[in-house]
């Protein structure tokens, strides 16, 4: 019984680092991302491939200059737990809105799976590796204007979801 127990405390905290990931990637906060990640683990997004400080270093300015919004929905999480590391396969929807060079802004959308191992040391998990796969991706054009203050005519303002997100009033810093 104590292990069954464990294992549900395992895998909710696992759960709990891929969730402060995304939201350290949607608000471009640092502290979130290095704490989802131990210091050495590496990062494969495709496009990058680094430790956590270097992946960190890439995407976060990145984001600010080429994206105004970012949302990352997770679905089917598979973990499968050995002791103090775990294989935990998350797929995940992303959403950009990019801005390019003298172009009009676009809107991405991504799908795909992050494939971690993870490991628990001083009973914390975080990631100790992560590889990217996408699975698919479309583009279409701008789809609307993310300063209005009349979203689809209901009176409805778009939120930043970036460091003044007004969930850290409610959540503070995690």
């Amino acid at each position: 019984m104590p292990n069954d127990l464990q294992s549900l405390l395992d895998r909710e905290a696992i759960r709990d680092v891929l969730m402060r990931y995304c939201r350290g990637i949607d608000r471009c906060d640092r502290s979130l991302l290095e704490g989802a990640y131990w210091p050495e683990a590496i990062d494969d997004h495709g496009n990058f491939s680094g430790k956590r400080d270097e992946f960190i270093d890439w995407c976060l300015p990145l984001l600010r200059e080429r994206m105004d919004q970012t949302t990352h929905f997770l679905g089917n999480i598979l973990i499968r737990l050995d002791g103090d590391s775990a294989g935990v396969e998350t797929y995940f929807e992303a959403y950009h809105r990019i801005r390019r060079d003298g172009a009009e802004p676009y809107d991405a959308v991504l799908g795909g799976r992050y494939l971690d191992r993870m490991e628990k040391r001083g009973g914390e998990w975080r990631i100790a590796d992560r590889i990217a796969i996408y699975d698919w991706a479309r583009e279409y054009p701008d789809s609307a204007d993310w300063s209005s203050t009349d979203v689809l005519g209901l009176g409805l303002r778009l939120q930043s979801n970036r460091e003044n997100d007004p969930s850290y009033r409610v959540l503070g810093p995690i």
